[in-house]
């Protein structure tokens, strides 16, 4: 496990991980299932045997971090513990234990002049991921390109940099012990922000795929600058609609869940709209029960009036990722009204309607423009992990290519291969 050092040609460093990456992307493209899945079950082995290690650093890099004044919802997505590096050990057997995408047929038909076509899955090629705070992230995007036979490299930020190395030398370690090559998980070795410019380039060409995750800024930055691809979601403005057929017990629940169990998590809950016709009887319960969990509730004139610890919303609160216990708070006029301010505000992310009316959840699912929509489910379901994706790379809120989670399938393209016996076009 190599300790960062000074570099003094960013330029220089990254075009050979440039192109180092580009030569194992042709080795991993034609590695089989066996062997992919060998280095991630050596990987979580090598996890679970360097917790101490683990925990060792990852302390390091909180104390930096508290003494940098991050957040509490920063620090909560940097800190690691038993339970979490065991989570990431888990994570690496199910990503290993899902069927390998690589050469799947996806589709297949003949032509009624013999030709016989097929579709088939192959990898993108070479994938950047730049990311904050989220030190697992090394495990589960390095793990999710492997698997599908995608080079992977990574470029985590500084406040995370002792937890980040310890995990990527037991990747390392995995992949030589199954006579992968080096580069088919690699680690951006500065925290110089100049290489994130160097990737955001291309790296002359290397570089198919970028995949950020961090805050607003680093993604619109990203998005801005980047000319190559991108997976990205610029924020995770997520709501929960709570219809006038809600069960109450089951929206206390559902919310409760959606906005506290993670605050710092994309898939946190960020406004709650309660449906006119059920206000009475929902919205002063729902309200104190998130101000009474800790949680800070900023609400439009009539949430105010059901309760007076509630602070004033602004129009600013209903486009505001908190990533934070505050949650904006709205009565609207029903599923068409509350339809209407996630499109004026929402950013595709994921919304979740509760409600007993299956018409009315058939409605909200189908209308609703975002990446995942819910009926009677907390919107933190929102993981790649729960979806059964073994983890994810991110959530992509765009339409082209990838949606939603991206996992081992949404890290393939396709080519088709098409056999014939002789035949050619005629003229």
């Amino acid at each position: 496990m190599t300790e960062l050092k000074p570099v003094v040609d960013v330029p220089a460093l990254m075009a050979r991980l440039g192109r180092e990456a580009r030569a194992a992307a042709a080795v991993l493209a034609l590695a089989p299932a066996k062997q992919k899945d060998a280095a991630l079950l050596a990987a979580a082995m090598l996890i679970r045997a360097n917790v101490d290690d683990l925990l060792e650093a990852n302390m390091k890099d909180m104390t930096l971090a508290r003494a940098k004044g991050l957040t509490p919802a920063l620090l909560d997505r940097l800190e690691l513990d038993e339970r979490r590096i065991e989570a990431m050990a888990k994570g690496l057997e199910e990503i290993a234990a899902l069927p390998d995408p690589v050469g799947t047929v996806i589709a297949e038909w003949d032509r009624p002049n013999g030709l016989h076509f097929e579709r088939v899955r192959v990898p993108l090629g070479v994938i950047g991921i730049i990311f904050e705070s989220r030190p697992s992230v090394t495990a589960d995007a390095g793990a999710l390109c492997l698997k599908s036979g995608n080079v992977a490299i990574l470029r985590g930020g500084s406040e995370g940099a002792n937890t980040i190395r310890v995990i990527h030398g037991c990747l390392a370690e995995a992949l030589s012990a199954a006579g992968l090559p080096d580069a088919a998980i690699a680690l951006v070795p500065t925290t110089d922000r100049a290489a994130v410019g160097e990737m955001l380039r291309g790296l002359d060409g290397n570089l198919d795929v970028i995949v950020p995750r961090g805050g607003k800024s680093l993604v619109a930055r990203v998005q801005e600058e980047a000319r190559v691809p991108v997976f990205a979601h610029l924020e995770g403005l997520c709501h929960v609609y709570v219809d006038r057929d809600a069960d109450l017990a089951m929206a206390k629940s559902i919310v409760l869940n959606a906005k506290m169990r993670r605050t710092g998590v994309c898939g946190s809950a960020e406004t709650l709209l309660v449906d006119r016709a059920c206000a009475a009887t929902h919205l002063a319960p729902l309200v104190a029960m998130l101000i009474e969990a800790g949680c800070e509730v900023r609400g439009d004139a009539e949430t105010q009036k059901v309760d007076p610890r509630v602070k004033p919303a602004s129009e600013e609160d209903w486009a505001t990722e908190y990533l934070d216990a505050i949650i904006a708070v709205r009565v609207v006029d029903g599923v068409k009204e509350a339809m209407a301010h996630i499109a004026r505000y929402g950013s595709h992310h994921t919304e979740a309607i509760v409600t007993g009316n299956l018409e009315t959840a058939a409605r909200f699912l189908n209308e609703v423009d975002s990446a995942i929509v819910l009926h009677n489910a907390s919107t933190q379901f929102a993981d790649g992990g729960e979806f059964g994706m073994g983890g994810e790379i991110g959530i992509a809120t765009g339409k082209f290519h990838a949606r939603g989670p991206v996992g081992v399938e949404q890290l393939t393209s396709f080519k088709y291969i098409v056999r014939g016996n002789g035949q050619i076009r005629p003229v």
